[in-house]
């Protein structure tokens, strides 16, 4: 067996929890901003963030949502998404992370599959919280804001909660993100407070993030990307974040200008704004010193093209949710062009041939399995996916085809998982095929994902119409539209008169990726 191991010094793995963690980060002075609504200008100091955390904690078991229970929540960022998913951690409880731009059939299965029981959102996302929640467990919808008829955040305060609700560090589910996995539909990752406390512990080596620093927090806080590196290492390491609802470009640069950020986390998308957008010059960036990517692959075109216009190191990470994300990132000052970086603390890594099982040695490309103490306990409701990703031992499957380097570094070449990537989300094949074939006009089909220079993939259909049918291709994607988000949408539809598929059915995607390029 060849293992890589970290390079990196190990982390002490620690009994705190997560809240208990970010608590650390609140200490020192008690009137410090930490968080700011980058629309509003609505602020929380530590104190008042501690002290909101702590009385949502009270009132949510007093209302018997401590641990056991599950609270979702489907809002944008702003300052109090952190009081809602530490007051539900803080109080021992299981918090699940929603997409606020899903669909009510989408909302529904997450709310059905986690169990959740009381839902929190903002008014402008009622409807869509009213009807994804029919025929679920939700017995409550609350907004963070206010909404005739409907309880907000602060009515749900209670007495505050002096100290972290009893729960087992290792075992207890604290965060309940969605993730399509390796393939397949949404499924909830299990991670507990082991799981993300010592990730932000194995991620704070890796860059540059200092007390006091802030940065512009516009990657949504449901994404793990953006729960774990921005709400909980910049807050957990006495840093703040300026919130942002959605990405604008011109809000965004001034932001940066306004905080003197030095630090940007950011997707390939916004890196291909930063480098060709002309309102770039009309901003002062140069605060700024580091450009740091991660959720899809980040070309070195790109990455050079954003490093020439901001005049700054521009660097990858990578990491998935079953990961809590991060297993892999680059230092600072110690950048290779095309890398994801070194492994993180307390991490090993395997590159195992798919076809014959066996290691393969270091230069040599394969799957990437990755073994620490940030891996997931595994997908609820589904040990067959979670046997299917995570050997008996320990060791995760990401799905992705790479290779290390002499040095230790990663280089992610291609993958086995069917999954698209669009602006850093998942979008799952089998859910998009599920959706088209309901369309009475279609016999079979086969989603893939194609290049996009925007978003790094769009799905493209492959569609098989029944005898007589004629539907158009905007017909199909309507189709789609009226049932998943936005971001789901087809760029293309082809119409053929076969699925490739293999001796045993599984359709050979490979060969449609290469007729849709």
């Amino acid at each position: 067996m060849t293992i890589i191991e970290s390079r990196m010094p190990a982390v002490p793995v620690t009994d705190q929890s997560i809240t208990e963690r970010l608590f650390a980060g609140l200490e020192g002075d008690p009137e410090r901003v930490v968080l700011t609504d980058g629309v509003t200008g609505y602020s929380l100091t530590a104190s008042r963030l501690r002290d909101r955390i702590c009385r949502l904690a009270g009132g949510l078991i007093g209302m018997g949502l401590g641990k056991g229970g599950t609270t979702a929540l489907m809002a944008p960022n702003m300052p109090d998404y952190v009081t809602v998913f530490h007051g539900v951690a803080w109080a021992g409880g299981t918090i699940t992370t929603i997409n606020p731009t899903y669909t009510a059939e989408e909302l529904r299965h997450q709310l059905s599959d986690s169990g959740a029981t009381l839902l929190v959102t903002i008014a402008q996302f009622l409807d869509t919280a009213r009807a994804g929640a029919e025929g679920t467990s939700v017995s409550e919808i609350v907004v963070i804001d206010e909404a005739d008829g409907v309880r907000s955040l602060d009515d749900l305060m209670g007495d505050p909660l002096a100290e972290q609700a009893p729960v087992d560090i290792e075992r207890d589910i604290v965060a309940l993100p969605y993730s399509s996995g390796t393939t397949g539909l949404s499924k909830g990752v299990m991670l507990t407070h082991r799981n993300l406390v010592v990730n932000v512990d194995q991620g704070l080596p890796m860059t540059n993030i200092a007390p006091g620093d802030t940065t512009i927090a516009f990657l949504p806080l449901f994404h793990i990307y953006g729960l774990t590196v921005l709400m909980n290492m910049y807050l957990a390491h006495g840093a703040a974040l300026v919130t942002m609802p959605r990405f604008d470009l011109e809000r965004f640069l001034q932001l940066i200008q306004e905080h003197r950020t030095r630090t940007l986390w950011c997707v390939p998308p916004v890196g291909i704004a930063l480098a060709k957008s002309p309102i770039v010059d009309d901003y002062d960036l140069s605060s700024v010193e580091l450009f740091y990517s991660a959720a899809a692959p980040l070309g070195p075109e790109l990455s050079d093209a954003v490093a020439r216009r901001l005049n700054v190191n521009a660097i990858q990470a990578y990491g998935m949710t079953e990961m809590s994300p991060i297993s892999h990132a680059t230092l600072p000052d110690a950048p290779k062009a095309g890398s994801c970086g070194l492994t993180v603390p307390n991490t090993a890594c395997r590159i195992v041939n798919p076809e014959t099982g066996e290691d393969c040695p270091i230069g040599t490309e394969g799957e990437l399995w990755v073994k620490g103490p940030q891996v997931m306990v595994g997908y609820l409701n589904n040990p067959e996916a979670t046997a299917a990703t995570v050997t008996e031992d320990g060791w995760l499957k990401t799905g992705d085809l790479a290779s290390f380097d002499s040095d230790g570094y990663l280089f992610i070449h291609d993958r086995l998982k069917e999954l698209i990537k669009v602006k850093g989300f998942q979008v799952a094949p089998a859910e998009l095929e599920a959706v088209i074939l309901t369309h009475p006009d279609v016999a079979d089909v086969a989603v893939v994902g194609q290049p996009d220079d925007e978003a790094g993939e769009r799905p493209v259909a492959h569609v098989v119409c029944n005898p007589n049918a004629t539907p158009t291709k905007d017909a199909i994607k309507a189709h789609v539209l009226d049932h998943v988000s936005h971001y789901k949408e087809l760029a293309e539809v082809h119409f053929t008169d076969a699925i490739p598929k293999s001796a045993s059915g599984k359709i050979l995607r490979r060969l449609l990726r290469s007729n849709s390029a």
